[in-house]
């Protein structure tokens, strides 16, 4: 029993909570300080870009209790759940927890006091937050302070304290919040600090201007961050609340929450898609764009698959729906960009490692400003009062903030054109990319392969083709429904064979009628029974024109030799153009012979790797990664997983023939949704100009701080531009990260 109880212990859960007011980089280490000192917390990752706050924990620690510790912080858990990456997760709203920890009324009025944007919704105008209530009645007590002043000068001293104080007080209690929970040198903290010693030293009216600006500040910080949010969590808004159902001849009109998996509804010209499925009648053109970025309309017929988001263009179409609404398309990449963002950059955990010690290597600095120079003769006043500034300029919250702020746009960006950056680290990693692998078939080609040549040996070209259909019959593999089609289309009747299996790298085997069949690879045919001259001589012909040869075997001998061709998808030969201008490397890595690989290549002015099996393209990523150089590994998801793996990137292409949507979205490091093999280019260039972006926030944040600390050392500037150095640079790195949504 004690080993069954310390398993339990041990074992590891992951819970996250959706917060409230979580949207300043103060507030990102107060709370990752504070849930990190919880006994049996082993990580704490706070996402300011979603409001949200993933913690790794013991099995025995509480998702309650961890809700229970954000809120004694000021902070409002609006719902929690456990999550699993790239899956739907159980999201459970939490206004019961309070009551059952003892909390009161009056604490959830103290936590009000946090929401600087979001106290119910994004959409609340500024002036109805609290964050804008508090502004607006600290600016509006220190007119009167004036105006009182103007009337009473002996009166305008208090009245501009009692004003400050407006401010300051709740500024106060998250200091005192944040210092308890682990966290004594926060911004609060500092300005607190900064303000009370202004009135010691008789600059009550800088004080009170001090925590206004500062105030201020953190509403525009706050209006920033819910302008990011709102992009971002803009996608579940093209999935329509209604649908229409037929019922006796008449459509019906039913909420969209209330449609089951299996249920068939009709969508009109005109009308959003509002669930993913497949069409069960009518043709129509389907605008995919608001989920894959594809601008030009794609013409779809009954049997396809349509995904929710997209627009129906001209025609009635009757759809069976596929997956419930927590788990359509849409709402799988809104989930999988706000776990992306959740997941940190090595350039954003160096930035709050070293922000953690940062601050209080600022306080020391200020403090020795204010004390070292009196000691050598200084005036007291003068110097007290620049380490004062001091302490308001090395407020951490622009240096946080300028990386997830990037990254969250860029991720956001790339995701409303069908590209799919699963975290901080893929998008760093891309940014560095010298070298693109690509598999072939599905990626560079468009998948669908045709056949154009059958050889029979000792049977019938009928004979050739219904064997080979019949141990394809059952394949999703692109060659395999090229063959079973063009069986089809001849009228011939397929019978599945029995006992097949696939054989990685080489084919597939069966048994029809108690033969044993074999269709493969010319190289895998050879090694089971030798090739005739004319067989090879065969072979060797379709493979000088480019295309993809099996080599079908009955009872060990070979019956019959198929050609099949595969096209270069349309914009294959300019985005590898696109690839090669930026100065990275393209190789293809293929299974396909070197004649075939050849032709492909010769065509894409990039460099063939042919007759491959998995384990040989892992090895040639691991071998370029030893030369040095950064690969990223272009796959449909499904096939070369290895390779995918070893690669520094692994990006899944989807929007293929066959689908692949689906497992793109969960499978690699990056995923893109159309197929084009021009957004890789894309995906990279969107990367560098985020890491771009993010070095430029870096000097700005910086560098202010680094001007402003000079000229209040030298008497230059003082406390207005001191927090003005802080506010202002965070305001200025949150915009310049949002430039990255503008479209290009």
């Amino acid at each position: 029993m004690t080993d069954l109880h310390s398993a339990q212990n041990n074992a590891e859960k992951r819970s996250f909570f959706r917060v409230s007011g979580l949207d300043c980089g103060s507030c990102a280490m107060t709370i990752e300080t504070a849930l990190g000192r919880v006994p049996g917390v082993k990580t704490v990752d706070a996402s300011i870009p979603t409001e949200t706050v993933t913690v790794l924990h013991r099995a025995d620690v509480s998702a309650a209790s961890l809700a229970n510790r954000l809120n004694t912080l000021g902070y409002r858990v609006s719902s929690m759940g456990e999550r699993s990456a790239g899956h739907a997760v159980e999201e459970k709203a939490t206004s019961g927890i309070a009551s059952a920890h003892s909390h009161d009324h009056a604490h959830e009025e103290e936590d009000d006091e946090h929401d600087h944007n979001h106290g119910a919704d994004i959409d609340t105008p500024w002036w109805r937050q609290s964050s804008g209530i508090i502004v607006l009645a600290c600016a509006t007590a220190i007119g009167l302070s004036y105006l009182i002043g103007f009337v009473e000068p002996a009166w305008q001293t208090p009245a501009l304290l009692a004003s400050m104080l407006v401010g300051l007080v709740p500024v106060g209690r998250k200091a005192i919040r944040a210092a308890m929970a682990g966290s004594p040198f926060s911004i609060e903290t500092l300005l607190v600090i900064a303000a009370i010693g202004a009135v010691i030293l008789g600059a009550t009216d800088e004080a009170a201007f001090v925590v206004l600006l500062f105030l201020i500040g953190e509403l525009l910080e706050g209006i920033a961050s819910g302008q990011a949010r709102r992009g971002i969590r803009g996608l579940t808004d093209l999935i329509p609340k209604t649908t229409f159902v037929e019922n006796g001849g008449e459509l019906t009109e039913v909420a969209i929450s209330d449609i089951k998996i299996g249920t068939v509804i009709v969508v009109r010209p005109g009308d959003r898609i509002p669930a993913d499925g497949e069409i069960v009648s009518g043709a129509s053109s389907v605008d995919e764009s608001p989920v894959t970025g594809e601008s030009a309309p794609k013409q779809k017929v009954t049997g396809q698959q349509v995904f929710a988001g997209s627009i129906n263009q001209d025609a009635m179409l009757r759809i069976r729906v596929t997956t419930d609404t927590a788990n359509n398309t849409i709402a799988r990449i809104v989930r999988l960009v706000e776990e992306a963002q959740e997941r940190k950059s090595p350039t954003q955990r160096f930035i709050n490692r070293f922000s953690r010690i940062y601050t209080p290597i600022v306080f020391a600095v200020g403090l020795a400003v204010a004390v070292i120079p009196p000691m050598f003769g200084g005036e007291w006043v003068i110097w007290i009062y620049r380490g004062l500034a001091v302490l308001l300029i090395g407020c951490p919250c622009a240096l946080v903030i300028s990386t997830p702020a990037a990254i969250a746009s860029g991720i956001a960006s790339g995701a409303r054109k069908g590209l799919l950056l699963k975290g901080g680290y893929a998008l760093e990693k891309l940014s560095t990319v010298t070298t693109v692998a690509f598999d072939k078939t599905g990626t560079l080609t468009s998948g669908l392969p045709s056949v154009t040549d059958i050889y029979p040996f000792n049977a019938t070209e009928k004979d050739v083709l219904a064997m080979a259909a019949a141990v394809e019959a059952t394949s999703s593999h692109p060659l395999a429904k090229a063959v079973v089609s063009i069986a089809k289309g001849k009228g011939l009747d397929i019978q599945a064979a029995e006992n097949t299996a696939a054989v990685p790298g080489r084919g597939v085997t069966g048994s029809l009628n108690g033969v044993e069949i074999f269709l493969g690879s010319a190289r895998a045919a050879a090694e089971i029974a030798q090739l005739s001259v004319e067989q090879n001589e065969c072979v060797e012909a379709l493979y000088r024109d480019g295309k993809t040869v099996v080599v079908l075997m009955a009872a060990g001998a070979v019956t019959g030799i198929i050609g099949l061709r595969d096209e270069l998808k349309q914009d294959a030969v300019e985005g590898i153009a696109r690839l090669r201008a930026a100065g990275i490397q393209s190789l293809m890595l293929t299974g396909d012979n070197k004649s075939t690989a050849t032709a492909i290549a010769d065509q894409l002015g990039m460099e063939p790797r042919s007759e491959l099996l998995p384990q040989d393209k892992m090895e040639i990523v691991t071998g370029l990664q030893k030369q040095g150089k950064v690969v990223a590994k272009v796959g449909d998801g499904i096939n070369d997983a290895p390779a995918l793996a070893a690669a520094d990137v692994g990006i899944a292409m989807a929007g293929g023939p066959g689908g692949g949507t689906d497992i793109a979205l969960e499978t690699g490091d990056a995923a893109i949704l159309q197929g084009r093999v021009g957004d890789v280019a894309a995906m990279i260039d969107l990367a560098k100009r985020t890491m771009r972006n993010i070095h430029q926030n870096l000097v700005i944040a910086l560098g202010l701080k680094g001007v402003f600390l000079v000229t209040t050392i030298i008497g230059i500037t003082g406390l207005w531009p001191a927090i003005l150095a802080d506010t202002g640079a965070t305001i200025l790195v949150t915009a310049n990260a949002l430039r990255l949504l503008k479209p290009r």
